[in-house]
């Protein structure tokens, strides 16, 4: 049996690949490539790296992405889901901490998709999801405040937890610039109503475009020079940076790991889930396996070039799908557009001011945020609520590897809580009514327990929630019968507590000399138990196929007596 299988979708789409389609591919792939460029931007600077960064990770992460995808149409690059993970690490490890991180979430997610743990992914609770995504989006329109505002803090650092950016904020809230306020409010505006006339270009292309021409014509010839753009901030280069191995040292490694595992595990969340919904518009199956390893082999080579964490992104994959593509040759084709744009037009977009690209990141945070699925989910069950809101209040007070660290182990410990609450243990001391029964005939008369024998029936996993379950259950009744007849027949598994219990009960039953006899054990369970040795100490002849055998089995135990 091999241990992966690794299908890059564009070998199975060449396969059938048509001038037809090229065409299809090749104007979804401009048009996305256009459509990806503020985005990869803005994602850079909100980041605190410098756009050229944004536009370097679109390019290669995209590029790798599509060419090993297990999807036909994701889309890859930089999103705004990493921006609260990036700013955090570069603010306390530097940019040679991102890219460490960024390589080991790489082999991380390499080893995920070798494993074939992309349908694990999936099974992440959907509140963790809508709490985290929420928090990023909360987190990422607060570190915009101070762009759509034009707030100036005189040389103050602004903190880069939640809490300490408002407390900022508040405290020089009265330097806003009324011009950079206007420009966001424009560019919100325009991206907002967009839709309503062109369902192909996106309101954020031509906000940048439009809101760009106007300020540049207001500084040149209107002599209103107090709108801060990208080129007042950083020296923009057209050229792809050459490769360069980040520094390495364990200590590193060690103390980087835990934001990888957190890169990695949103990561692979994210793009899974955008080729999941991608799947569901154009009636394909993308592999999550080999999406996995593509996205790590994206998430190991960006960085060798100064790039930051890249995924699958939902919106450019639904721009892709509205405008024709309908293989990976479209966003190989919108990796190469980009390509084009940084080395011949990259220096226009120093003009683009910074109030335009934070208007561009408040729309994407308010699409983000998700807050009619919050509001709904909070009408559900109290565990759910519990899980949603202590995930999103962790991510918008402490960081986002805390939250989802946290938020899965209260998932763990309710989902344990939940199975244990179905799971029931039941003492039957008189007669089985063989009508309600699955396991022995109708036609039989109702079974009479013996005196001295005593019959449980656990109806559940036997895991280590249960096993003092059912201790505690034999401990209230205080009787020491000569048999024990334990039926599982409806018990699914058995782990390594349950088998200790076992044993214990087997031990300690002889002790007190009572038999214990197992009924209608299946073939997973029974084997699981017989290669722990269990039935060495239980013995073959305990072991009944069905009640009537076991009740059999305690007669002639007890006509021994």
């Amino acid at each position: 049996m091999k241990l992966f299988e690794f299908k890059p979708k564009l070998v199975s789409c060449l396969k059938s690949y048509s001038k037809e389609t090229f065409t299809a591919d090749l104007m979804a792939g401009i048009i996305v490539g256009i459509v990806a460029l503020p985005l990869a931007i803005a994602f850079g600077i909100a980041s605190g790296v410098s756009p050229e960064k944004g536009i370097v990770t679109a390019i290669i992460a995209g590029f790798i992405i599509s060419l090993l995808g297990g999807s036909k149409i994701q889309i890859g690059g930089p999103t705004g889901a990493f921006i609260v993970i990036i700013y955090g690490i570069i603010q306390q490890y530097g940019e040679g901490g991102l890219l460490v991180a960024t390589l080991m979430a790489g082999i991380l997610l390499i080893l995920l998709g070798v494993f074939k743990l992309g349908a694990v992914i999936k099974f992440i609770p959907y509140p963790i999801i809508v709490g985290f995504t929420s928090g990023i989006a909360v987190t990422i329109f607060t570190t915009q405040v101070a762009d759509v505002f034009g707030l100036t803090f005189g040389g103050e650092k602004v903190p880069g937890d939640f809490v300490g950016k408002w407390m900022i904020y508040f405290r020089h809230f009265d330097t806003v610039n009324i011009w950079n306020t206007v420009v966001s409010v424009v560019s919100i505006v325009i991206i907002a109503i967009t839709p309503r006339f062109s369902k192909k270009i996106p309101g954020s292309l031509i906000a940048i475009v439009a809101v760009t021409a106007v300020v540049y014509l207001m500084k040149t010839y209107g002599g209103i020079d107090c709108i801060p753009t990208i080129g007042d901030r950083f020296t923009i280069q057209s050229a792809l940076p050459a490769a360069a191995l980040p520094a390495l040292d364990w200590e590193a490694v060690r103390s980087l790991f835990p934001v990888a595992v957190t890169i990695a595990v949103l990561g692979a969340i994210e793009s899974l889930l955008s080729a999941t919904v991608a799947d569901g518009v154009i009636g394909d199956r993308h592999d999550s396996n080999t999406e996995l390893i593509a996205q790590g082999a994206a998430n190991i080579i960006t960085p060798l070039f100064g790039g930051i964490p890249a995924t699958g992104a939902i919106a450019r994959t639904m721009t892709n799908i509205n405008n024709g593509g309908r293989t990976p040759v479209a966003g190989i084709i919108h990796a190469i557009v980009l390509l084009l744009i940084l080395l011949f037009l990259m220096p226009l977009a120093q003009y683009i001011p910074m109030a335009c690209l934070a208007g561009v990141l408040v729309i994407v945070s308010y699409n983000m945020s998700g807050w009619r699925v919050f509001k709904a989910l909070l009408k559900n069950p109290k565990s759910d609520v519990v899980v949603l809101l202590i995930t999103f209040f962790l991510t918008v007070i402490f960081d986002l590897t805390i939250a989802i660290e946290v938020g899965l182990i209260i998932a763990c410990i309710l989902f344990m809580r939940r199975v244990m609450e179905t799971t029931h243990i039941s003492v039957i001391t008189d007669e089985i009514n063989p009508s309600q029964e699955l396991d022995i005939s109708v036609n039989e008369e109702n079974l009479i327990i013996p005196k001295g024998v005593e019959v449980y029936e656990i109806n559940g996993p036997y895991f280590f929630g249960i096993a003092t379950k059912f201790e505690e259950t034999m401990a209230q009744i205080g009787d020491r019968p000569n048999v024990r007849i334990i039926r599982m027949r409806k018990v699914p598994f058995i782990d390594s507590t349950g088998i200790h219990n076992l044993t214990t009960l087997c031990e300690m039953s002889q002790r007190e000399k009572t038999t214990i006899i197992l009924s209608g054990v299946n073939d997973k369970v029974h084997q699981t138990l017989e290669k722990s040795g269990f039935y060495e100490l239980l013995g073959e002849e305990n072991i009944c196929p069905n009640i009537n055998a076991a009740l059999r089995r305690a007669e002639e135990l007890m006509s021994k007596d």
